[in-house]
């Protein structure tokens, strides 16, 4: 395993990119402000569930074929974006039934925004390469196999992630909960959510391989 020294900068540097805002938080933040803090949770683990997938893939070899595979890394970032463009038709829906002060979207069951919350992270080729090009930087050849340190520092990253995301979606339900008071607000948080999800899925259609 990595000693200290080497865990110490992996450390800071995760943590200072898992603050930073990127498409997972906003993701989150999201899926707080319309289905209330149990579902941001839901959707921070669905994340983190992606993040072990992105992680495994790194550790054995398979994310490097969306490294040099432009056809790959298309067909994934195209599947990505219209998992995305289906979320927010899906919010866009929700918004136009009326629904009152006391709700935002209907309610949706916990393992569905898991799962969302995988499928969102899985077909996002830019973590996938991200991960394989962060982690080995940490990586020391003589301190074990290379794949089960991958692994550890795969793991830490998104426990880090995972908490980051967390403490975000307690902010976003408190906020949202005030929010959602004020009469019709229900219907904006869900168009709101709408074009987070259309934004979200442009970024990753104009996402290059690099």
């Amino acid at each position: 395993m990595p000693d200290l020294a080497t865990l110490w900068p992996f450390f800071v540097a995760a943590l200072a990119l898992n603050l930073t805002p990127g498409a997972d938080m906003t993701y989150v933040i999201a899926r707080t402000a319309t289905q209330g803090r149990a579902g941001g949770i839901a959707a921070s683990f669905g994340i983190a569930g992606g993040s072990v997938v992105h992680t495994c893939l790194a550790a054995f070899g398979v994310s490097a074929i969306l490294a040099h595979s432009e056809a790959a890394f298309v067909t994934v970032k195209a599947a990505g974006a219209a998992y995305l463009l289906y979320l927010a038709w899906k919010a866009l829906m929700s918004s136009g039934r009326g629904v009152d002060t006391a709700t935002a979207l209907p309610p949706v069951s916990l393992w569905r925004l898991f799962w969302e919350g995988v499928l969102t992270n899985v077909l996002n080729p830019k973590v996938a390469l991200f991960i394989l090009a962060f982690l080995p930087q940490f990586v020391d050849p003589m301190a074990g196999p290379v794949w089960l340190q991958i692994l550890f520092l795969g793991t830490l990253f998104n426990i880090s992630g995972t908490t980051v995301n967390c403490i975000v979606t307690f902010s976003t339900a408190a906020a949202a909960g005030l929010l959602r008071g004020s009469a019709g607000i229900g219907r904006w948080l869900n168009r709101l959510s709408a074009l987070v999800f259309v934004g979200l899925a442009i970024r990753l259609a104009l996402t290059e391989r690099r």
